[in-house]
């Protein structure tokens, strides 16, 4: 196929040999496959902000580092300089977080560079070597939709535990390779200690996948995961091994009245001393 005009940077430089066909076009992507060398690769060339249908990016980005104070500043305004250090931002976010992320064991596609708006990264596929399908496109039986439930589960928590959150986790950025599901698309993916949406979001992740995976198996509907993932984590006790229930248990105290009587009386007690004091002095 033509080269696309954005790809044409990669080709030039040797990074890539040759792009084979288009796979997929997303609210903020076009993929492409491309071959490096003797590799089949996958190139994620990014939309303009003016393309992208994706605009919760403000609530995203809290918590992100800047390279210095004039960046900060400029990305504040919104001048033209700081729009273009808001969509460097937004692109290395996900370079940044996929290559923590694989680090961590997590199964995401293994990152190589990002050079002028473009992600060179692993092609995901399926066990006959064709391009994985998403999940959305794929029918389970029970068995594996709760399989593939308890290994996305494991793989939210072990993203926590490496500091970050997805953000926009749903049947439309997993792939199902040929060793199970696959994340992908984390540009929008938030530091969990920084950013105080991230409990909302981790939360909004996990309830995706249970709605969506309830379709199959109707007991994960009610199922509260994200809510004892989150508590775990903000207890320092989030663990690769911590025991998962899906439920959350309501600290209910019974009232001790008597007890709440005599601190009433011990009050009025002492302010009747009080008053005394007063009137003594």
């Amino acid at each position: 196929m033509k080269t696309p005009k954005r790809l044409l940077p990669l080709v030039s430089e040797g990074l890539v040999d040759e792009v084979l066909r288009q796979l997929m076009s997303g609210k903020e992507a076009t993929v492409y496959i491309v071959r490096c060398g003797e590799e089949i690769r996958c190139a994620k060339v990014y939309k303009d902000a003016e393309q992208r249908s994706f605009r919760k990016s403000v609530s995203y980005q809290e918590g992100r580092k800047t390279k210095n104070s004039r960046q900060a500043r400029a990305m504040a305004k919104g001048s033209r300089y700081g729009r273009q250090m808001q969509e460097e931002a937004w692109q290395s976010a996900e370079v940044d977080a996929l290559y923590r992320l694989a680090a961590a064991g997590v199964k995401v596609p293994q990152p190589y560079l990002c050079h002028e708006g473009v992600l060179l990264m692993d092609l995901v596929t399926d066990a006959d070597g064709h391009p994985a399908p998403r999940l959305n496109d794929i029918e389970l039986s029970v068995e594996q939709a709760l399989e593939f439930h308890a290994g996305l589960l494991g793989q939210v928590v072990r993203m926590l535990c490496a500091g970050i959150i997805h953000g926009d986790l749903s049947e439309y950025n997993i792939l199902v390779g040929a060793d199970g599901p696959v994340i992908i698309d984390l540009p929008q993916a938030v530091d969990a200690a920084g950013n105080s949406n991230a409990g909302a979001m981790l939360e909004r992740d996990v309830a995706n996948l249970a709605g969506y995976f309830g379709r199959f198996a109707p007991e994960l509907l009610d199922s509260q995961y994200g809510k004892e993932i989150w508590r775990l984590y903000e207890a320092g006790s989030l663990t690769l091994d911590s025991e998962l229930t899906g439920r959350i248990e309501v600290e209910q105290r019974i009232a001790d009245v008597d007890a709440v009587l005599e601190e009433v009386k011990l009050a009025l007690q002492a302010e009747e001393r009080r008053r005394l004091y007063q009137q003594a002095a």
